[in-house]
């Protein structure tokens, strides 16, 4: 038996005695039965025929007729990070609400993977881009803009360019309130990767509140290095190493205060006894654990830059937001 030949919509349309236009406004509206491009009764019938013939839509043919593929390429430095996960489901979630596909890839935050996964994304035909990964100064961000590519960024930001983070300076500064308030006067600071955005205004929030009360933090007891735990707990071995112990440390990321936590335990540390311990993004683990931590709107961010990227696409002028956070105080400090 030959196989069974593919029904196009031409021929759903003379089978339905309508116009092929309609029939295609109709089957390929993201809003499906909502579609307000017929009748509910002809929808029904259209919805009806096409289930019944197996009909499924060719979004390559669409695509050359549209000039677009509906395909959005999102580009996270590591998909398994709680963070950029959270924040994607925000795009996928959106994306799907305005009949777009998205297609994610890991960049590992190395730079040439930052290129080559957004080349091949566009070579794909993607519409757009979204970039979870870009660095503070990030020449082929500039590149993009020059070419025309409409891209947004989210969790990170890189002026000039359209982002959508949370508002990482305020953040930084809410931890330095806090702490100063439970009368600690000594602090160390796990500051990130320096290269980022989240690092920069994260630590700047901190270290401004510090200074407008009059503390100081020796240049010894700030270090970088990245966001994972194994970063966290090298630059907790740091701190310790120190000549005088923080009575406080502000981790930039979670994960990071997690790493510390270990190095802290395994030191005989008491938290928040001996040292106070703070994180930000407000994770699922950092709950469990007790650790107080700034709430970061990760999914929302997410929902936020594929909006944002919808707008760049319609010609819409659009600026970059800064979304609020909030401080969790939980037992750690």
């Amino acid at each position: 038996m030959g196989a069974r030949t593919a029904i196009t919509l031409k021929a759903l349309a003379e089978e339905l005695g309508l116009n092929a236009s309609t029939v295609s406004r109709v089957l390929n509206d993201p809003k499906g039965p909502d579609s307000k491009w017929a009748s509910q009764e002809t929808k029904d019938r259209i919805f009806a025929l096409a289930r019944e013939r197996g009909y499924r839509r060719n979004p390559y043919a669409a695509s050359l007729r549209t000039a677009k593929s509906h395909l959005i390429g999102v580009i996270v430095p590591r998909l398994q990070d709680y963070v950029l996960a959270t924040m994607y489901e925000g795009v996928d979630e959106a994306a799907t609400e305005h009949g777009y596909f998205t297609v994610v890839s890991n960049s590992l935050d190395e730079a040439p993977a930052h290129r080559v996964k957004a080349e091949k994304l566009l070579d794909r035909r993607a519409d757009g881009l979204i970039f979870g990964d870009a660095r503070f100064e990030d020449p082929y961000l500039a590149e993009l803009a020059e070419r025309g590519v409409p891209f947004t960024l989210m969790n990170r930001r890189s002026p000039p360019h359209h982002s959508v983070t949370c508002d990482d300076y305020a953040g930084g500064r809410m931890v330095a309130e806090h702490l100063l308030a439970t009368g600690r006067t000594r602090f160390g600071l796990i500051a990130g990767d320096p290269r980022t955005s989240t690092s920069k205004d994260r630590s700047a929030g901190f270290l401004d509140v510090l200074g407008e009360h009059g503390v100081s933090i020796p240049a010894e007891q700030v270090v970088g290095g990245g966001f994972d735990a194994p970063a966290g707990a090298r630059a907790a071995e740091r701190l310790l190493a120190g000549d005088t112990l923080p009575e406080a440390v502000f981790a930039v990321n979670d994960f990071a205060a997690i790493g510390a936590l270990g190095v802290l335990t395994r030191q005989g540390l008491q938290v928040p006894g001996d040292i106070a311990l703070v994180g930000f993004n407000d994770t699922p683990l950092a709950e469990s654990i007790g650790l107080t931590t700034v709430r970061s709107p990760m999914h929302r961010i997410g929902r936020c830059a594929f909006e944002m990227l919808m707008d760049v696409l319609d010609g819409r002028a659009v600026e970059s937001r800064r979304l609020p956070p909030e401080l969790i105080v939980r037992t750690s400090t």
